[in-house]
């Protein structure tokens, strides 16, 4: 083989296991998600609910035509 094909694929080779590395470090670093309130999670679906209960009695006389 050609010494610069040799060459060329080396660095390719290398270049890629770089970005693998750079790829690896960069994960680590990323934030960890945070923990799940669930307490605003109740809240938050017992107000969606009491606005559906409200709307749905609130159209409820309407509806008959």
């Amino acid at each position: 083989m050609d010494k610069k094909k040799v060459a060329a694929a080396i660095g390719g080779v290398m270049q890629y296991l770089k970005t693998e590395e750079e790829a690896l470090a960069a994960a680590a670093q990323a934030p960890k998600p945070e923990r799940v309130n669930y307490w605003g999670m109740a809240g938050r679906q017992a107000s969606m609910q009491m606005r559906t209960l409200m709307q749905m009695r609130a159209f409820a006389g309407k509806t008959k035509m």
